[in-house]
C-alpha cells in the first residue's frame, strides 16, 4: 500500500553539514521497501562515507562517473534513466545554482540533468546564503521547471544563528516522495476531508473537558488519501502531531469551531472522513477566571454539542467512525443509519493495540448495504488505505 513499495529512487548527496541526516533518510527509505541508489558528490563524502550508505542500502554507492569497475555503463544516464524520482538532499547553494544553469560537474548534477523523473531538491545552508539573491533566482529558476522544492525549515543553524536553512526532517521528504509517487493514484482529482483528534470544551482558562483521542487515525487517512493524489483538507483537534507533508492543516479547539471548519472545507469535496472524535458535550458558561479549588462540591450545567456528521447533508460520501467499548456492529451500524453515513469503521477502544494512542488498529467496516468487514490488526495507516479503498469505489465512476 506504501506507493514507496519497490520504487526506485536516486538519493543525491551534496557537501552540506546536514549530509548526516541523509543516512536516516536513506534508512527510512530502505525500510519502506525503496530501491535506494545513492549519489555523492566529492564534497559529500567529506562529511559522510559512502560506507555508511552502502551499509544503510545494501547497494553501491556512487560517487565516480568513470569508475571502471561500475555495474552501470555510464552511471548518470543508467541511474537518471531508472529513477522513479530524483531527491537531492541536503541541496547546498552550489549545487542548486549547478542545477539552475544546467551544469554536469558532478555526478549528482550530472544525474538530474539526465533524468525524466520528478526531481525533488532540499535545500540546506546558512540563512544568509539561502535569503541571497543568487540563491533565491536560481530556486526560482526551478521551481518554474518543475523542481519541487521541499523546505528548508528554520532554527539553529551550524553556524549558531537562527532562520531558515535547516534540512527538513526525514519524515518530511519522505512525505514529499509519497505525495510526488502517488500524484496518478486512483483519488486524482478528488478532493477529501478528514477530521482527526479530541475537540476540547473549556470549563475555565485552564482546564478542559476532553477525551484520549491521539488523532493518529485521523492522520494517517489524511497522509494515505494525499499518497492516492487527493487534495486533502485536514480539520485537526489539538494533538502532539506534526501536520503531514503536502495536506492543508485546519486547527480548531472546539466541537463547534470543528463543525464550522468542515462545513467550509466540504463545500465542493468529493468525500468526507469523520474520525476526529468530537466532545459530546459542552459547558453551558464557561468561567471566565480560573476556577479556585475549594472544600465544596462543584457542578457543571453540560449542553450537547452537535451532531457534525448528522448535521452534514451535501453530495459527499460520508465516513464515521465509531469508538465503542461493547457491542461494537450493532453501535456502528446504528450510528451509520442515524447520521446517513455511507460507511462506518468501528474499533474496540478497549483494546491495548487498537485503542487511544496506539499506532494500530483493529477495526469492522459496516456499509449501507448491511455489509460488515472484519479486518485483523494493521497499522493505522494500512487501515486507511483499506476504507480509502472503499471510498474510491463509491466515488467511481469519476465525471
Amino acid at each position: 500500500m506504501d506507493t514507496l513499495n519497490g520504487r526506485i529512487i536516486v538519493l543525491g548527496i551534496t557537501g552540506s553539514i546536514a549530509a548526516y541526516k541523509a543516512a536516516d533518510v536513506a534508512s527510512k527509505l530502505t525500510q519502506a521497501d525503496a530501491q535506494v541508489d545513492v549519489v555523492l558528490t566529492e564534497a559529500a563524502t567529506r562529511f559522510i562515507t559512502p560506507l555508511t550508505l552502502r551499509s544503510i542500502t545494501r547497494r553501491p554507492v556512487y560517487t565516480d562517473m568513470f569508475d571502471p569497475a561500475s555495474e552501470l555503463a555510464v552511471e548518470h544516464v543508467e541511474l537518471a534513466r531508472r529513477a522513479d524520482a530524483v531527491l537531492v538532499a541536503p541541496a547546498t547553494a552550489m549545487t542548486i545554482a549547478r542545477l539552475a544553469h544546467g551544469l554536469a560537474s558532478d555526478l549528482v548534477s550530472l544525474t538530474v540533468l539526465a533524468t525524466r523523473a520528478p526531481v525533488l531538491v532540499a535545500p540546506a545552508m546558512d540563512s544568509n546564503m539561502y535569503e541571497s539573491a543568487a540563491t533565491q533566482a536560481n530556486l526560482a529558476v526551478l521551481r518554474e521547471r518543475g523542481f519541487i522544492m521541499v523546505g528548508p525549515a528554520e532554527g539553529r543553524l551550524a553556524s549558531g544563528r537562527w532562520g531558515p536553512g535547516r534540512l527538513v526532517e526525514a519524515e518530511v521528504l519522505l512525505g514529499a516522495l509519497r505525495q510526488v509517487l502517488g500524484r496518478r493514484g486512483d483519488l486524482a482529482g478528488r478532493k477529501l476531508v478528514v477530521s482527526a483528534g479530541g475537540t476540547r470544551e473549556p470549563l475555565d482558562p485552564v482546564r478542559f473537558l476532553g477525551n484520549y483521542s491521539s488523532g493518529k487515525m485521523g492522520y494517517a487517512v489524511a497522509e494515505a488519501a494525499r499518497d492516492r493524489g487527493a487534495q486533502v483538507t485536514l480539520v485537526s483537534a489539538p494533538t502532539a502531531l506534526a501536520a503531514p507533508y503536502g495536506v492543508e492543516v485546519v486547527s480548531v479547539q472546539t466541537t463547534l469551531e470543528m463543525r464550522d471548519a468542515v462545513a467550509a472545507a466540504c463545500q465542493g469535496a468529493d468525500a468526507l472522513i469523520m474520525a476526529a472524535a468530537p466532545v459530546d458535550y459542552r459547558v453551558t458558561s464557561p468561567a471566565r477566571q480560573k476556577v479556585k479549588k475549594g472544600d465544596q462540591s462543584l457542578a457543571l450545567e453540560l449542553v450537547p454539542n452537535p451532531d457534525i456528521l448528522a448535521e452534514l447533508k451535501g453530495d459527499f460520501v460520508k465516513v464515521g467512525f465509531a469508538a465503542e467499548s461493547e457491542d461494537l456492529v450493532q453501535n456502528a451500524a446504528e450510528k451509520l443509519r442515524r447520521k446517513g453515513a455511507h460507511l462506518f469503521v468501528a474499533n474496540d477502544i478497549t483494546a491495548a493495540d487498537a485503542g487511544f494512542g496506539a499506532d494500530t488498529n483493529r477495526v469492522t467496516i459496516i456499509d449501507v448495504d448491511g455489509g460488515v468487514e472484519s479486518l485483523p490488526l494493521l497499522s493505522k495507516y494500512e487501515v486507511a488505505h483499506r476504507v480509502l479503498d472503499r471510498v474510491a469505489k463509491l466515488l467511481q465512476p469519476q465525471s
